[in-house]
């Protein structure tokens, strides 16, 4: 992961704009300088499946961040027409029964799954008002344990947790992190931010960045600056 060509395909912008023609406007503006982009709620309630599939059949990778779940037939028949759309990876919720029934639907295929463990936006305050008895860090490692059991292709996390999430995943499954910032960057409502670099040193295999791209004036030179830093680990 020495070249930019290759830190490419580590970087995932996520294109959080209302509109597919706004998407569209920032494909083009990082056209040879990335080519793997998430499409969350945001764009997908304005036509962003259909821009999904475009998107993917053009070349580029896609990060579906559906963060599914449900009950297990219904998980399953959602991930079964993912499969067929063309995208690279899919988010759910890391609940077990999920997770497996997901894997179960998703087998054979191409597709990586990706267990969603505790969100970047979410403190230890947040965790216990959702109802839940752990703090966060440990929360993340009880459900990475249960992803790896279940055969998911991988997980998504803070940073912060990577290094003890590798312990646990090995070095095979994708650790996909959320909440990356350059040092000094605005925090926006993420509480749990990591700089690329450190990120990439912890363990982390793929970085979300959408913000501190999408939103900068010149959004070649942010996304830029992103692969250097971390190219610099």
């Amino acid at each position: 992961m020495t070249a930019t060509s290759d830190m490419k395909e580590h970087l995932i912008v996520g294109l959080d704009v209302p509109t597919v023609a706004e998407a569209e406007r920032v494909v083009r503006d990082l056209e040879g300088v990335a080519s793997f982009y998430k499409i969350g709620y945001q764009l997908v309630f304005a036509g962003g499946l259909e821009f999904a599939r475009d998107l993917a059949a053009s070349g580029n990778k896609v990060f579906l961040d559906m963060k599914l779940l449900d009950i297990d037939n219904t998980v399953a028949k959602g991930v079964e027409n993912i499969v067929r759309m063309g995208v690279s990876m899919l988010t759910l919720h890391a609940y077990p029964k999920a997770m497996r029934a997901a894997v179960e639907a998703a087998r054979g295929s191409d597709l990586c799954l990706l267990g969603v463990t505790v969100l970047t936006s979410m403190d230890e305050q947040d965790v216990i008002e959702a109802g839940y008895e752990l703090d966060p860090h440990t929360l993340v490692l009880r459900r990475a344990e249960q992803a790896l059991q279940a055969g998911m292709g991988g997980i998504v996390c803070s940073a912060q947790e990577t290094e003890a999430v590798r312990r646990i995943v090995g070095p095979s499954m994708a650790v996909v992190t959320p909440g990356i910032r350059l040092a000094g960057g605005e925090r926006g409502d993420q509480k749990r931010v990591v700089t690329p670099r450190d990120a990439m040193r912890n363990g982390s295999s793929h970085l979300v960045v959408a913000r501190p791209i999408v939103g900068a004036v010149d959004r070649r030179a942010a996304a830029q600056a992103i692969l250097d830093d971390m190219r610099s680990a």
